[in-house]
């Protein structure tokens, strides 16, 4: 048994929730899982469609983005998830998908307003979109300079990654993560669903007022507070 193993089952399975959940189409997207002890994560190949992968396809690969295992090319979005694990030592999963409605909020480079206590469920604020990638960034080494323009954004905000596990980046597409593969592709479908939620929001009352700030504390506190009391003990 390697001992990648779990690695690749956990990647395979949340890559095999992607289109399951409608967050994809061909092969726009990927989703990794990470082990900070052993310094690797396990990463979907790149361009290899969804119904022919299987867990031992999973690519693993170190924090620097070298390839430790494998045969198949990683994807090519591979050195922004080594950023965000270098840099973010509490995530253990990260989704980037080219879903519909949170790539048009990104296209539109809009934060998405925190509108509802959907919204509050998962984070106090609202969705942040990072600014376009500066020109010196795209010259440089593009995927390995998008994991910083993510964390660009968060230190502008000063915004806490474990707090809001959600970003767009301008012009691109939604970026999620999690303590798990799993819950960054969870993470990656609440996005989705509150950018539609907002669009219609939006679209009913162009003057909709934000959610008021005694509620956004109590939805989000209910669930991830230290009194917390959504679900079972």
């Amino acid at each position: 048994m390697s001992q990648y193993e779990h690695l690749q089952q956990a990647a395979y399975e949340a890559n095999m929730q992607l289109p399951k959940l409608g967050l994809v189409i061909f092969t726009f997207g990927n989703v990794s899982a990470a082990d900070h002890n052993l310094g690797v994560f396990a990463i979907k190949p790149s361009g290899v469609p969804y119904e022919n992968l299987t867990p031992e396809k999973m690519v693993i690969v170190d924090f620097e983005g070298k390839t430790v295992q494998g045969t198949l090319r990683p994807s090519s979005d591979t050195l922004t998830h080594a950023v965000l694990y270098a840099h973010w030592p509490e995530i253990g999963g990260v989704c980037h998908t080219h879903s519909m409605y949170g790539t048009a909020w990104a296209q539109a480079q809009r934060d998405i307003p925190i509108f509802g206590t959907t919204h509050a469920d998962y984070t106090t604020v609202d969705i942040p979109c990072a600014p376009p990638m500066s020109d010196a960034y795209i010259e440089g080494d593009y995927e390995y300079q998008t994991g910083f323009q993510i964390m660009d954004c968060f230190k502008d905000k000063s915004l806490d990654y474990k707090e809001t596990e959600m970003v767009l980046v301008g012009n691109h597409a939604p970026f999620s993560w999690g303590k798990t593969a799993a819950k960054a592709v969870h993470n990656s479908a609440v996005l989705e669903a509150i950018a539609q939620m907002a669009l219609l929001t939006e679209q009913i009352n162009p003057q909709a007022p934000r959610l008021k700030n005694a509620l956004i504390r109590k939805h989000f506190e209910r669930k991830h507070g230290p009194n917390s009391y959504y679900g079972q003990s």
